[in-house]
């Protein structure tokens, strides 16, 4: 799964999805979804026409087609267009008004669209002050978020959190130097709000001999973080992302943040402002869905996604199923 943080674009995707803007519109290659039906058989949503999109990476096309099969299941004509390619395309179709319905995250918000720099702790604080800004400068309606936070972390073994007796960042922080080692992404590393600056939060500087030796941290790809860090080797600690399928998969421990330098990443559905005002009822479904999202239920769907090699499609169906929100 793809960080929800950094959508970098290059410029040939870029090229393309402006292609795809001016063209013939924002297109899907995430396929489509299953029809199903609420367990009441009402349809509240009947006669709607909504286009429901989603940025390409794991969650984003879980999140989509959760989104298009409930919808559709309530009676409206939903045009499937989750798997928008690049990290622009779907963000823009929906300020273009050519989608309706998309999942973003309070820090994307606040930091990538709106160029914030302070952090807000507080993750209902950070979700009004992005709503705000969203309602006033775009007309989006940012609705309330779920319970599921897809933020930077550290992780651990099991054995090695055992070991070292850490389950926070405040623990790490307080072990001898040699058993400080960490295992990061270049990304991560180079960030303003990433691994240095949080060394600083936590009283042990980088490349500081009494902190956190330049020799202690091994740059690597973010995929391999999460075995790496499995396994102990080359590193104690590793950065990941907490709603990950690796981290339920592989055992790890995720270190809390006690000091609170992470910003909060709250999935949010948004919806363009006419349309929430032409179907207010979006409000009370969207909220079903929200409702039932936690982290550790991100981290098996996603994993049956990026672990199992399930389709979307049919992780997204099953879980409503499951869930009896759909029949």
């Amino acid at each position: 799964m793809r960080s929800p943080r950094a959508r970098v674009v290059t410029a040939l995707s870029a090229l393309v999805v402006a292609a795809m803007l001016a063209g013939c519109g924002l297109v899907s290659s995430s396929g489509t979804f299953h029809d199903a039906r609420l367990p009441d058989g009402e349809r509240p949503l009947d006669g709607a026409k909504l286009v429901v999109t989603s940025k390409s990476f794991t969650e984003g096309v879980l999140l989509g087609k959760i989104t298009a099969t409930y919808l559709a299941a309530a009676g409206a004509e939903v045009t499937d267009l989750t798997g928008a390619p690049g990290s622009a395309s779907s963000r823009q179709a929906q300020l273009n008004g050519d989608a309706d319905v998309l999942w973003e995250y309070t820090g994307t918000g606040w930091v990538n669209y709106h160029n914030q720099t302070e952090t807000i702790s507080d993750p209902n604080e950070l979700w009004q002050r992005v709503h705000d800004i969203e309602k006033r400068d775009h007309d989006l309606e940012w609705l309330p978020p779920a319970e599921f936070n897809d933020t930077y972390a550290f992780g651990a073994s099991a054995p090695t959190a055992e070991r070292l007796k850490v389950r926070s960042l405040s623990d790490v922080a307080a072990l001898p130097v040699p058993d400080r080692t960490f295992c990061v992404d270049d990304e991560f590393f180079s960030r303003s709000d990433g691994f240095i600056p949080m060394l600083r939060k936590y009283g042990i500087p980088y490349n500081d001999p009494n902190g956190v030796p330049s020799g202690n941290v091994t740059r690597m790809d973010a995929g391999v973080v999460y075995t790496a860090t499995a396994k102990s080797a080359p590193c104690n600690f590793g950065m990941i992302y907490t709603t990950d399928g690796r981290v339920k998969n592989l055992d790890l421990v995720v270190l809390d943040d006690d000091e609170k330098f992470f910003l909060p990443y709250s999935g949010t559905a948004v919806v363009r402002g006419a349309i929430i005002d032409r179907y207010p009822q979006l409000r009370t479904l969207l909220g079903t869905i929200s409702d039932h999202l936690t982290d550790e239920l991100m981290q098996d769907l996603n994993g049956r996604v990026d672990i199992d090699g399930e389709d979307p499609a049919d992780v997204a169906y099953d879980w409503l199923k499951s869930e009896k929100l759909i029949r």
